[in-house]
């Protein structure tokens, strides 16, 4: 014990003397948080829309006034030979709404009348929630206009549980803390323990009483104390900039966050034991690490949404099951009972990573 504690202690000094690795460790999560927290919205607003009015009639201005007090659209103006096509094909506008001139006489005849309408499907995600938005303003204007059958045999009464005023903090933040937490601390350990290759200080480790348990212990421990500061000024200045809270107990994110921690950093040793240089142990946590947690975690895209057999590799994405811990803790609220096999997950691949970088360290080490 007293040499994992001392292996500990010299990690630490010689992160403290390295002012790189401090910025590394302190500052840029804080930049990738603020980044993150404010840059991803999966809700489209402020979308550029274009109206072309051939009927000119109190009725289509009002319709043309019920798009846009949604406030989700904003009106674009364009001239020109086909104003419509020209301002979509140029990406003026993502969306264009053509009111045919007999509009209003339909309507009042009871006749149907069809309106027109272009979108952008460039963006196929953003082209659905346009759709539909049209057509529930389509709908509530004719509802509003006596154009609907006033009774209907089913009312469907929704309420929004966990997040009733649909913030998007309260879903990105807690996905956030899950990347941000897996990358750094993965990055400071591997590039710790691949420094000892460069500088040659391993021939020393090897050849000294010193386990290669002990080593990593060691090691770890320094990493892992250091990525706990890293946790606590991560989540302390994200949940006063974006408001946020634990809305359960917060025991579960405790023990989640913890063992989270520990399996970012044994997956950082891992990569150094098993890189020759610091370019490839940085390259590692970027394409291993980085990407597997911000696309095959849940973070942004629905696990559900990937297709076979890419959807076996989120199985042994430590950053899929904190992501849950995290969003239960600051949304849900359902403690151990909804996040327990998540628990056991981060321990099984924790104790993975550990094992396998003995081994791999095991052999390197020369036999005492």
């Amino acid at each position: 014990m007293k040499r994992i504690i001392a292996q500990c202690i010299k990690e630490i000094a010689q992160f403290r003397r390295d002012r790189l690795t401090l910025a590394l460790a302190f500052i840029l999560p804080f930049i990738t948080l603020i980044i993150f927290g404010f840059a991803i919205r999966l809700e489209s607003k402020d979308i550029p829309l274009i109206v072309q009015d051939f009927n000119h009639t109190n009725l289509s201005n009002s319709y043309i006034e019920r798009l846009y007090a949604t406030n989700q659209f904003i009106p674009k103006q364009w001239s020109g030979g086909n104003p419509i096509r020209d301002a979509i094909d140029k990406g003026i506008a993502k969306a264009a709404v053509i009111i045919p001139p007999e509009f209003s006489r339909d309507i009042q005849a009871g006749k149907n009348t069809r309106l027109q309408v272009l979108i952008d499907a460039t963006d196929v995600n953003n082209a659905r929630v346009i759709r539909n938005s049209i057509q529930r303003v389509t709908n509530f204007f004719m509802q509003e206009h006596g154009l609907l059958p006033p009774t209907n045999s089913i009312t469907a009464r929704m309420r929004l549980w966990f997040n009733p005023g649909r913030l998007e903090s309260l879903y990105i933040v807690p996905g956030v803390y899950g990347v941000v937490l897996w990358i750094f601390p993965s990055l400071l350990a591997a590039i710790a323990m691949v420094r000892e290759k460069e500088k040659g200080t391993i021939i020393q480790v090897y050849a000294s009483n010193i386990s290669a348990t002990e080593l990593l212990l060691g090691k770890g421990l320094a990493y892992l104390l250091i990525a706990i500061i890293e946790t606590l000024i991560v989540m302390i200045l994200g949940s006063i900039i974006f408001q946020i809270g634990i809305v359960g107990n917060p025991i579960t994110l405790v023990i989640g966050t913890l063992l989270f921690l520990m399996d970012s950093v044994l997956f950082g040793l891992l990569l150094g034991v098993s890189s020759s240089n610091q370019n490839a142990a940085v390259q590692g946590v970027s394409l291993v690490g980085f990407i597997t947690s911000l696309l095959l975690s849940g973070f942004i895209y629905p696990l559900n949404n990937i297709p076979f057999p890419l959807s076996l590799a989120p199985n042994i994405v430590p950053a899929r099951y904190y992501i849950d811990i995290t969003r239960d803790a600051f949304v849900r609220g359902t403690g151990f009972a909804g996040v327990w096999f998540d628990l056991v997950m981060l321990t099984i691949l924790g104790l993975f990573f550990f094992n396998v970088s003995r081994r791999v360290l095991s052999r390197m080490q020369l036999p005492n």
